[in-house]
């Protein structure tokens, strides 16, 4: 009997709920919500980081949405939360704006989902696939 952790219904939830994470920060990064645009000015990437990154998400977002290109999705999704959580460490702090680390938190969620998703996702990956069986 497989594990819970490997159960096909919680890696598309997983995938799920790191595609709505993600794209619901899509509306805020590209409408400049007074929120993004603080913190793209603070990493001093005010416009074109906001945007660059949004068209980035938008990318993975789209990746995670097929099957066969999930793995790729997750490992955007990794490297991206990587990049922003290391951001707040560094230059914004774990609150931002009084939103209480509800940024940071969903960031370190979206990491460790995506590395859940990479792990899942392994025999799919080129090149490690060749290394793992």
């Amino acid at each position: 009997m497989k594990s819970i952790l490997f159960h096909p219904f919680l890696f598309h939830l997983i995938r799920i709920l790191v595609i709505l994470i993600i794209g619901q920060t899509l509306y805020f990064k590209y409408t400049g919500s007074e929120e993004s645009i603080y913190i793209f000015t603070t990493l001093a990437m005010e416009p074109w980081g906001r945007l660059g990154l949004a068209v980035l998400e938008t990318i993975c977002v789209t990746l995670l949405l097929f099957p066969n290109l999930v793995w790729l999705g997750a490992l955007f999704a990794f490297n991206l939360m990587l990049g922003a959580i290391l951001s707040h460490f560094v230059f914004l702090g774990i609150v931002v704006m009084g939103d209480g680390g509800l940024l940071f938190g969903l960031g370190v969620i979206i990491l460790l989902f995506s590395i859940y998703l990479l792990y899942y996702e392994r025999n799919k990956i080129p090149y490690l696939k060749d290394f793992i069986q």
